[in-house]
């Protein structure tokens, strides 16, 4: 497993029933997580602290109960600074796990000892985006939200980046990629990190197990001869470490040679030594 182990402004502190109890800078927050199937003695002092509890409901969706927590507040993870608040189905706007890839790419961006094109599709809140960018590399950030490219945009101007190579696009994934396809433009490292399911701007339908594979195969045009990496993620069930590496298998190394590996992503638990399984990841590179 790939473990984010390098935050200091984030930990799992604890898992039990069902739920996970985070320390978000100075915030304490409990949310439900569909891997926790285990029960601890809850030790933590931190059970009785919260400022924030998502409660789940029985009927789907659910809603959060606060405790003297603000709108919103920042925390850090190397040279960035991401802010967040708390807002539908339990988020925070960071999934903290994806660290241990940010690093991951980021040495291949460094190391490359060129000008380095990324291009990160269904871009969220811009983590990914980020961390290429501070690591010298011009990114073309594509999500299909207003909102979270208007987030990532902020999260830019509060890690330094306001002025880096980043173009902020709100766009379908899938539309942007046909377009850069006709224009001939190729990238250096391709990052995705699709939703299960989810809609584009114009109502077009997305449904990770029939669309994710042709899509991967569709960006896969924009691979250079010389381009370094390739990322995608999964938090769906069905779509595990082996299932992504057959699919970049068949259509990234079938094209640029090159290796793949893929692996569950996880966060360590400080109060017990357990690892929480957050998602997998599959990685091409040369």
């Amino acid at each position: 497993m790939w473990i984010a182990d390098n935050w200091k402004d984030y930990e799992v502190i604890d898992t039990s029933c069902g739920e996970k109890l985070e320390r978000w800078g100075k915030y304490i927050l409990l949310r439900p997580d569909p891997q926790v199937i285990w029960n601890t003695s809850k030790e933590a002092k931190e059970w009785n602290h919260l400022n924030g509890h998502y409660h789940r409901s029985t009927k789907g969706g659910g809603e959060w109960e606060f405790f003297q927590l603000p709108n919103e507040w920042s925390i850090k993870y190397r040279e960035l600074t991401f802010h967040l608040k708390p807002f539908s189905f339990k988020h925070t706007g960071l999934f903290p796990e994806q660290a241990v890839n940010w690093d991951w790419f980021s040495q291949i961006i460094k190391k490359a000892n060129r000008p380095v094109k990324v291009l990160n599709l269904f871009a969220y809140t811009g983590g990914a985006t980020l961390a290429a960018a501070k690591a010298g590399a011009s990114v073309t950030h594509v999500d299909a939200s207003k909102g979270m490219v208007t987030w990532a945009k902020e999260n830019a101007a509060a890690s330094g980046l306001s002025d880096a190579p980043i173009r902020w696009l709100v766009d379908d994934c899938v539309k942007f990629v046909e377009r850069e396809i006709r224009r001939g433009n190729t990238y250096d490292g391709i990052i995705m990190d699709p939703p299960s399911y989810g809609r584009g701007p114009k109502g077009e339908i997305w449904k990770i197990e029939d669309s994710v594979y042709p899509f991967i195969e569709l960006t896969t045009k924009l691979l250079g001869k010389d381009s370094l990496f390739f990322l995608i993620n999964s938090y769906t069930t069905g779509l595990q470490p082996a299932v992504l590496t057959y699919m970049l298998s068949t259509t990234v190394v079938k094209k640029l040679g090159g290796q793949v590996a893929s692996s569950e992503i996880g966060l360590p638990v400080s109060s017990n030594g357990l690892i929480l399984p957050c998602g997998a990841s599959g990685r091409w590179t040369r």
